[in-house]
């Protein structure tokens, strides 16, 4: 298993060069200043965390698994140990409110963080990640007793939380559960009902979870109109924020999965458990979508992961591995045969891999840099502009990055050949552990759904044509910069095609409501595609500008542009076939009848 690295330049390079971070906090109404000393600090100490204390993990968490008793559930060897560490370092209350305890950094320095921490040990990464979305959702909807009973100690991370929405016979379609909560006194409720994969739901890293629950009140209303949320900890909370009592919330079982093996995920049972009301009565859902949103985010960043973890263990083997001679002459004629690297289709997957990670780590940062000013924007009209950015982005983030991170992974295999099926190299658990993130937070078409549904097609075409417009004048920023055109045509070309797609499925949805799903996976790719285009062809400016001005560093600079070149050439034609797919239309999936499957 190689061991990871964290790819500090690569990372300072869209921090720096491309999105200039130390410009943008200036943008930020927070108390805290952040020079580029501090960035810095932050960030090669989260790496040798990363890389010292949680990546040895990675490995074990695979192997050991989590193991279930009626006492609870243990996970494995370290995980608990390195946690101690992590909340003694102070890494949980980075961008945390500081009325709570927090550092109030921006959340665009927190997911540079959470990259590190997650491409060393996805596993262990999770158990950290759900609290901050407990948090965010206490903080947009708690009232002021369960901020101060609940928060404190979930910003320090010595809670951490839960997300509890699936049952067992509804999945994504929340409007069918069937938990229900009965009023007590005052805020309090008691929920009956079992919960299924809800990860983190029990374990040993912590002494005390807080869950979020979505349960039904008994005069509620069916669907998801009728839906509450609750917040239901594992121990009772005393007025001085002590541990009461063990609540009547327990681990019933733990699922047997295809990865992410040392990441528990529960099915939870909620035996008449006390719980207080967030929010109001029936806007369940609608508060849950707080939580919900801050985990897509999360998840989306596993599609960089896992594309980065892919290319850090295939180049070196690519280097090393001796197989066959080049089509053109030997290149290594004193050796037996000739490194892998030099063959075309082992290019085509690397540069494949690279161009996945590179593109997804700026598609990532600059999503984290719009969540810093929908909340902290020092303007009103930034502070709208910004929400209604991460309104489109957020679905296609989710969506687009986790499916090509599988495909990252599927590569890293193919690249080790017969050595990439077994668990010595780690390419193979690394494809297993990818496999989950496309269905965690809602599957892709979910995330499909809401993109054209109600983002593109809800705002009646706003939403995109705002985003649209900072590609289009990209493009006429540079439409005389010659070195810029090879880039710029074919990415204005792709967002016109874009917009007229985004058209087209809506006229075709209004005579019949089944051409928005038919077309809305492959809608929510080619916006994808589309929007890295647009990172790339920006990464490419970017160093043909710092090459010509001299840089010290032209093989980063000359491999950007010659990644860009790739995409632009052999991944972004990817959207005709799609276009063609849209524009085919429904029928050829709803015309067959179900007896004929």
């Amino acid at each position: 298993m190689p061991a990871y690295k964290a790819p500090l330049r690569d990372i300072r390079f869209v921090m720096e060069d491309l999105l200039g971070f130390s410009e943008h906090y200036k943008g930020l109404n927070i108390n805290t200043e952040i020079d580029d000393e501090t960035q810095t600090a932050i960030i090669e100490e989260a790496a040798k965390f990363s890389e010292n204390v949680i990546s040895p993990l990675n490995v074990i968490g695979d192997q050991a698994g989590c193991q279930w008793s009626s006492d609870g559930v243990t996970t494995p060897p370290g995980y608990k140990e390195a946690y101690q560490q992590y909340c003694a370092g102070g890494w949980p209350a980075l961008a945390m409110p500081e009325p709570y305890g927090g550092q109030g950094l921006p959340e665009s320095l927190n997911i540079v963080v959470s990259e590190l921490i997650c491409s060393s040990c996805v596993a262990w990464s999770g158990y950290a990640g759900l609290r901050e979305g407990a948090i965010k959702t206490l903080m947009s909807h708690g009232n002021d007793k369960l901020k101060e009973q609940f928060l404190p100690n979930l910003v320090s991370g010595q809670w951490t939380g839960t997300m509890c929405l699936t049952e067992s016979h509804c999945g994504s379609d929340l409007g069918q559960l069937k938990t229900k909560a009965t009023p007590v006194c005052g805020n309090e409720y008691r929920l009956t009902g079992t919960k299924i994969f809800i990860s983190c739901g029990e374990h040993d890293m912590a002494e005390n979870i807080v869950h979020i629950v979505l349960a039904r009140l008994p005069d509620a209303p069916s669907g998801t109109k009728g839906i509450s949320l609750f917040v239901v900890p594992k121990f009772l909370v005393n007025e001085n924020q002590s541990l009461g009592e063990r609540n009547k919330v327990n681990c019933g079982s733990i699922e047997h999965k295809m990865g992410v093996h040392g990441f528990v995920t529960c099915v939870m049972n909620f035996d008449g458990a006390t719980g207080y009301l967030i929010g109001e009565p029936n806007k369940g859902l609608q508060a849950m979508f707080t939580f919900m949103n801050s985990a897509r985010l999360t998840t989306a960043l596993q599609g960089l992961v896992h594309s980065e973890v892919a290319y850090q263990g295939a180049v070196p083997y690519a280097k090393e591995r001796l197989a066959m001679r080049s089509l053109s002459g030997a290149k290594n004629p004193d050796g037996p045969a000739d490194p892998i690297i030099v063959h075309p289709d082992v290019r085509r997957m690397l540069l494949t891999i690279k161009s996945f990670a590179e593109g997804f780590r700026a598609f990532a940062y600059y999503v984290a840099q719009q969540l810093d000013v929908s909340e902290h924007g020092k303007t009103e009209e930034a502070r709208i502009q910004a929400g209604q950015f991460l309104a489109l982005l957020t679905p296609v983030c989710k969506g687009f990055m986790t499916e090509l991170g599988c495909e990252a992974a599927h590569h890293g295999v193919q690249i080790f050949g017969g050595h990439g099926y077994i668990s010595e190299w780690g390419m193979e658990q690394n494809q297993r552990d990818s496999r989950i993130s496309t269905l965690y937070e809602g599957t892709t078409g979910i995330q499909a759904l809401d993109l054209i549904g109600r983002k593109v097609l809800g705002s009646k075409g706003v939403l995109l044509k705002n985003f649209s417009t900072i590609i289009f004048d990209f493009c006429e920023s540079q439409k005389t910069n010659n070195g810029m055109q090879e880039f710029i045509q074919p990415l204005q070309e792709a967002t016109t095609q874009w917009l007229k797609l985004a058209e087209l499925i809506g006229h075709s949805a209004a005579q019949d409501p089944e051409e928005l799903g038919a077309a809305s996976v492959d809608f929510l790719m080619l916006s994808g595609y589309t929007i890295l285009a647009y990172f790339w062809a920006r990464m490419a400016l970017v160093s043909l500008e710092k090459l010509d001005s001299g840089a010290t560093d032209t093989g980063l600079y000359l491999s950007k542009i010659n990644t860009a070149r790739f995409y632009f050439q052999r991944i972004l034609p990817r959207t005709e076939t799609l276009k063609l797919t849209i524009q085919s239309g429904a029928e050829s999936l709803m015309g067959i009848p179900p007896e004929q499957f």
